[in-house]
């Protein structure tokens, strides 16, 4: 039996699983971003991270699923990294839509989305993406992801739209000023990030009508700008992975019934079905 060692990477961390005499390890490392990291950088890290980890087992295939890889000079620098490392492997490295499509649908057809600290879609024919919904990133889009949910609470806290109740929570729950959100939305780093880490506010509060409204209507806008745009939306199984669609899959069922559609698996993490696919 091939050993197999199976990636699935954000740009801070990485989740690793080797399959091997029918057994299951996995490791966790940094994550890697293409965009930040050179094929030596990548090459050092996992070095020092994932292969002792491995103890010198001889991996025949690797399956690299990540952030950035739409990108074709992106996928290069990860299969020279791979191969460096592995060099009698064969070497696959895909985007981490793709991850969510195989690992939601295996060989099935149906629409695949993704909700975490971003957004995305397509819908999937069994073997390959064949139509996407065009994302644009945090500022423009991202509908339904937790930067998207988290800049609704941010939004609702800086309007002085939460009632008083709400008002007190989010002050004892963050402990920050309106001066210090807005100088780490424009001047901070991974802005995305800092957005949805105000996700967690809304998790606590379920059951509040305001806190409902912004879950029902940011999760509505990712079905009505990106779902609506699929006709095979009515045909196949909708099905959803990330940590946003996993906290609130309540919701996400709520609007499928709304909208007539099927949902399929909702899945914390892509991990458990890509291994049920590359078996």
């Amino acid at each position: 039996m091939n050993v197999k060692l199976i990636a699935d990477s954000g740009a801070t961390k990485c989740e690793w699983c080797l399959l091997h005499e029918g057994k299951k390890k996995k490791i966790l490392t940094q994550g890697i971003s293409p965009y930040f990291l050179g094929q030596e950088e990548i090459v050092a890290l996992l070095q020092k991270e994932l292969l002792p980890k491995l103890k010198n087992i001889a991996v025949a295939e690797v399956y690299y699923y990540g952030t950035g890889l739409g990108n074709t000079n992106n996928v290069k620098v990860i299969i020279k990294a791979l191969k460096t490392l592995f060099p009698g492997a064969d070497v696959e490295a895909n985007t981490d839509l793709l991850a969510a499509a195989r690992a939601l649908c295996i060989n099935e057809k149906g629409v695949a989305c993704i909700l975490g600290t971003g957004s995305n879609s397509c819908y999937y024919n069994g073997k390959k993406i064949m139509k996407n919904s065009p994302g644009l990133g945090y500022v423009l889009g991202d509908e339904g992801s937790g930067s998207y949910l988290g800049k609704r609470v941010i939004q609702h806290y800086l309007y002085n739209t939460f009632d008083e109740d709400l008002k007190a929570r989010f002050d004892v729950t963050f402990t920050t000023t309106p001066l210090e959100i807005l100088e780490r939305v424009y001047k901070g780093q991974q802005p995305n990030r800092y957005l949805a880490s105000f996700t967690i506010f809304l998790a606590q509060n379920r059951g509040h009508y305001m806190i409902e409204n912004i879950i029902e209507d940011s999760i509505n806008d990712f079905f009505f700008n990106h779902l609506y745009k699929y006709s095979e939306s009515w045909l196949y199984p909708i099905s959803f992975t990330g940590s946003v669609a996993y906290g609130f899959k309540d919701v996400i069922q709520q609007l499928c019934n709304t909208y007539e559609l099927e949902l399929g698996k909702v899945l914390q993490q892509p991990m458990d079905g890509l291994i049920q696919y590359h078996s």
